[in-house]
């Protein structure tokens, strides 16, 4: 749990902090946008191939290596001397905490019988929904605060005595566990997977500021052919001893392979509107660290509750028509906020971004929580961890994409040299950027919305129970390919 909760929150930490690193390491956007987005990316690669590693060497062991590299990482970052060190050690941490967390929910599985684990995972959710608010608070206040002149350090360096503890404890009173028959590593699908992504994303984030040079294109272009040479090794790995990275043949599936697009472009939305959001409010607006915190807030209760009632109340009845109306619940709010940005322009209050922030909550707790039981509901149960393991990989480079395209659709509309001249402009260009990113948003919820329709009309509320029934060391091994299916996409989110 100590674990689970260090991740969750240092992945919502950081984006209220990033107005403060770029002034204090005078860091260019594009730098800022990988200080995220190479967590993101670095998290994603390595998330399935972690899993492994604790199904072959002990999940014992990798979670203590992990939460040591996580924490000797989050020092690094703390002591960073620039922006290209930070983005570094941002990378390291990412890589770390796909070590970390995969074995989380598996060492759950092996340590808990059946009828103690739903104690378990409430008090998981419990700590999912104290990250969600206490992350953004917590790195507002430690911002703010500056404490003993380290201005934005804390926030990394709140992680080493969480890290030190957990080390403590974990190697105390975790058990050791294997997996009887693990699948084999793929370091190249990992490989080829970590090309593609930094092919496609790098030239993303750089294009803007190098004027869209012709080897960007080049790199965006060739990463479509590094994807293929992906598809045609997955293939060849399949055949030769059946423990691929990805499993291909999971997209015969019509729910799974709509739901992977839901996924990714929903990982996109989170990736594009909470860069964009934090330096709306801070940069535009000039609002303190602890006040754009503080706005947030009602954003993560309406999250938390509606994610709670879909899962238990609403999902088992309507089924798919919940995660579409969160859709549009969703959509609708970010249509609000683009009106109230407009209409009230600089002068906006928090009060006034309240209903906008809980309506767009609202739409996005109904689609978190239930999400992976849709798309898992036709998914032959032989292959629910590689499947699960895929589906958060997926959103976490949804994320690592969308913090990419922030870019093109936040900064490709401020002209830089002209507030260089005007300064006292940059509230109004801030506004609008944040207006046009936000449009694309509402534009990415209907594809979302549509995409749904290959999603069952009544999803099979099946994976956990199934899990629970069997308490073999190998189904065990099976969750520690990626989480336990029906909660990861939350932690991971």
């Amino acid at each position: 749990m100590t674990a689970a909760f260090m991740d969750l929150v240092d992945a919502t930490i950081v984006n209220i902090a990033i107005p403060s690193i770029e002034r204090n390491l005078d860091a260019s956007f594009g730098a800022i946008q990988w200080i995220t987005a190479g967590y993101a990316l670095a998290f994603a690669a390595g998330l399935i191939t972690g899993g492994r590693l604790g199904d072959i060497y002990g999940r014992k062991r990798l979670f203590l290596v992990g939460t040591a590299g996580f924490t000797l990482a989050s020092a690094l970052c703390g002591f960073a001397a620039g922006p290209e060190m930070l983005v570094a050690s941002r990378l390291l941490q990412g890589a770390a905490a796909a070590m970390m967390v995969p074995q989380v929910l598996s060492i759950v599985h092996v340590t808990f019988p059946a009828h103690e684990r739903g104690k378990v995972f409430g008090m998981f959710g419990a700590i999912i929904g104290l990250g969600a608010v206490s992350g953004p608070l917590l790195g507002a206040l430690l911002t703010q605060w500056n404490l003993f002149g380290l201005e934005w350090r804390p926030i990394f360096l709140i992680n080493l005595p969480v890290g030190i503890a957990g080390l403590i404890l974990g190697r105390k009173f975790i058990t050791e566990s294997k997996a009887p028959k693990a699948l084999r590593l793929d370091l190249v699908g990992v490989l080829l997977v970590t090309v593609a992504l930094l092919m496609l994303i790098y030239p993303l984030t750089r294009g803007r500021e190098l004027d869209w040079p012709l080897w960007g294109h080049l790199m965006m272009a060739g990463s479509l052919v590094v994807f293929g040479a992906l598809v045609a090794y997955e293939k060849y790995k399949t055949k030769k001893d059946g423990s691929p990275l990805v499993e291909l043949s999971l997209f015969r599936v019509k729910s799974f392979a709509a739901g992977i697009a839901v996924q990714l472009t929903f990982g996109v939305v989170m990736g594009v509107f909470f860069l964009v959001w934090t330096l709306y409010m801070q940069i535009g607006l000039g609002w303190s660290p602890l006040k754009a915190g503080l706005t947030g807030v009602p954003f993560s209760i309406a999250v938390s509750a509606a994610a709670g009632m879909s899962v238990q109340k609403l999902v088992p009845r309507f089924g798919r028509k919940v995660l579409q109306a969160g859709a549009l619940t969703m959509a609708t709010g970010v249509l609000l906020y683009i009106w109230e940005a407009g209409r009230y322009g600089t002068s906006i209050a928090p009060w006034q971004m309240t209903l906008p922030l809980v309506v767009m909550g609202v739409g996005m707790g109904l689609i978190v929580a239930p999400l992976t039981d849709a798309v898992l509901s036709d998914v032959p149960r032989e292959h629910a961890g590689s499947a699960s393991g895929l589906i958060n990989t997926t959103g976490q480079m949804g994320n690592a994409l969308g913090l990419g395209l922030v870019s093109v659709v936040f900064f490709g509309v401020i002209d830089e040299k002209r507030l260089q001249q005007m300064p006292a402009e940059v509230g109004t260009a801030f506004a609008d950027a944040f207006q046009n990113a936000l449009g694309w948003v509402v534009a990415v919820l209907a594809a979302i919305f549509l995409v749904m329709f290959a999603l069952p009309a009544k999803p099979k509320q099946h994976m956990e129970g199934a899990d629970a029934g069997d308490d073999s060391a190998e189904d065990a091994g099976d969750a520690g390919d990626a989480g336990e299916p029906t909660k990861e996409p939350a932690l991971a989110g």
